[in-house]
């Protein structure tokens, strides 16, 4: 239970490990810089062949009755959908004498409102031509409706108005016709129906009045807004610049295939969950990063380029010498995503112990055999696993192999009873680091260290456990006593055996 609760909580701590994170995107820089490059050719390339449709604009001023100042934009937007209706769409096709359906001509057009009396008519067509008549008819067809609408609204309102006019009129005359000659000094007993009457006679006079100017004024205001709504900007053509669009178009391909490009490379990151870093490869594997070089070029490197890997090999041929010294027991390079430069190492790790004596390589990985061809003649001598048991015993033995997925367990021991993993910064991921780790404990194979191949430069994290050699040699002690107290070798857990999640158990 302890164990798995220890897991989780190192899951979690990776996932929100921000700076593994940052790396990991970094090294994957080839796929988002080529998805970024890729969109940026797409974008450019789309304005070249599929350029814009030839384009025009007008603009239309648009009087309104109910003008306000504070008007939140209501109605110009109600103005921009009416434009969109197929009775102005049917008058400017039937202006143009066009056959064209309306719901595909309707495709083409657009309305934007500027300000709160300024419409923005952008249409396109087959060549500037055909959309400059098409933006023309368009803006002579919204004019005419509007003006009509404005037109029926105020004769509506004014004929409105005088009904309710002569409504009042008709009044007027019954109460005239109740009060006749009559006055209140004429029949004093009545003197209170007649006053009431005169004062609904003048009140009557009054809304009649009101009315009457009303009308006028409704009518009068028809003008006005038949004057203010018409096209301010004749309708143009739009011209496109080519470099322009291009420029633009790439711009966005560029951001777009950036922005798609750093997700899938974090998403693939947080879903592979391979450790880059110096720390949580040495955290997985329970044992020290003890040297660190670049990934062997698959091509010709520059001058510069190779003094720099030639001297960082020469450090850490140095560093594993010096590792390897002082102990007759056989070691091996045991390889995780990097044959090619395990190769390397081995070979000239095997040059730099043949002055204490000879040294034979067990090979148990094909990329050494083409990397030992290449080689000058006398070198140190490759012989096959097979070919291990006719080593002499005082002959050095350095063996190579490799904990890919798919490896033989039980076969490496006879390339060596102690190891030093050559490993490739994100290429194992955490499960299957934890079980080489767990593979080489059960076999009783010591790690005294971790090469790590092609780190990141910008790494700062230590790759250092502090206890993990002292561990190691207590294993391989261990080990010792229990072969000469026995006679053989034991194939119990022992107590410096690495830790693994439940979910490793099961992979294995």
């Amino acid at each position: 239970m302890t164990t798995s609760t220890t897991s989780e909580s190192s899951a979690a701590t990776h996932l929100l490990d921000l700076q593994a994170l940052v790396v990991a995107v970094r090294r994957r820089r080839r796929l988002w810089c080529s998805l970024a490059l890729l969109g940026l050719l797409v974008g450019a390339a789309l304005a070249v062949l599929r350029p814009p449709s030839p384009a025009a604009v007008a603009k239309v001023l648009v009087a309104h009755q109910a003008d306000q100042p504070n008007d939140p934009g209501t109605l110009i937007r109600t103005d921009v959908e009416l434009l969109r209706t197929t009775r102005i769409a049917d008058k400017a096709l039937q202006s143009l004498n066009s056959s064209e359906r309306t719901e595909d001509f309707m495709r083409d057009y657009r309305g934007t409102g500027l300000t709160n009396n300024l419409l923005q008519i952008d249409v396109t067509g087959d060549s500037d031509a055909d959309a400059v008549a098409r933006a023309k008819a368009l803006a002579d067809a919204f004019v005419a409706d509007h003006v009509r609408r404005m037109q029926e609204a105020a004769k509506a309102e004014a004929k409105a108005l005088r009904d309710q006019g002569d409504r009042m009129r008709g009044e007027l005359a019954q109460v005239n016709k109740a009060i006749g000659d009559r006055t209140p000094e004429s029949d004093p007993k009545a003197s209170a129906s007649i006053e009431s009457l005169f004062a609904r006679r003048a009140e009557l006079n009054s809304r009649i009045a009101d009315f009457d100017q009303r009308a006028e004024e409704a009518r009068m205001g028809t003008p006005q807004i038949v004057s203010g709504t018409q096209i301010v900007d004749a309708p143009r053509a739009v011209r496109h610049s080519l470099p322009r669009a291009a420029a633009t178009n790439a711009a966005i391909g560029l951001v777009l295939g950036l922005v798609l490009g750093l997700a899938v490379a974090a998403v693939g990151t947080v879903v592979a969950d391979r450790p880059v870093l110096r720390r949580e490869i040495a955290a997985n594997l329970g044992a020290s990063v003890i040297a660190e070089l670049r990934r062997a070029p698959h091509r010709p490197a520059s001058l510069w380029q190779r003094r720099r890997t030639r001297a960082a090999r020469e450090r850490l041929t140095a560093t594993l010498a010096r590792t390897v010294r002082g102990s007759a027991e056989p070691l091996s390079l045991l390889e995780l995503g990097c044959a090619r430069s395990t190769s390397v190492i081995a070979l000239d790790l095997a040059r730099a112990l043949a002055a204490e004596g000879p040294v034979v390589i067990i090979d148990d990985l094909p990329a050494l055999r083409r990397a030992h061809r290449g080689q000058k003649p006398g070198g140190p001598d490759v012989v096959g696993v097979e070919g291990a048991a006719a080593v002499p015993h005082e002959v050095r033995r350095l063996g190579v192999g490799s904990v890919a997925p798919g490896t033989a367990w039980t076969g490496l021991p006879d390339l060596g009873t102690r190891t030093v993993l050559v490993v490739r910064a994100g290429h194992g991921s955490a499960a299957w680091l934890h079980t080489v780790a767990r593979q080489l404990a059960d076999l009783l194979i010591p790690v005294i260290g971790v090469v790590l191949i092609d780190p990141d430069p910008r790494d700062r994290t230590d790759g250092t456990l502090w206890d993990g050699l002292h561990t190691a040699l207590r294993g391989h002690n261990e080990r010792l006593a229990r072969e000469n107290a026995t006679g053989r070798v034991r194939t119990e857990r022992p107590s410096w055996a690495v830790r693994v999640p439940d979910s490793d158990q099961e992979a294995r």
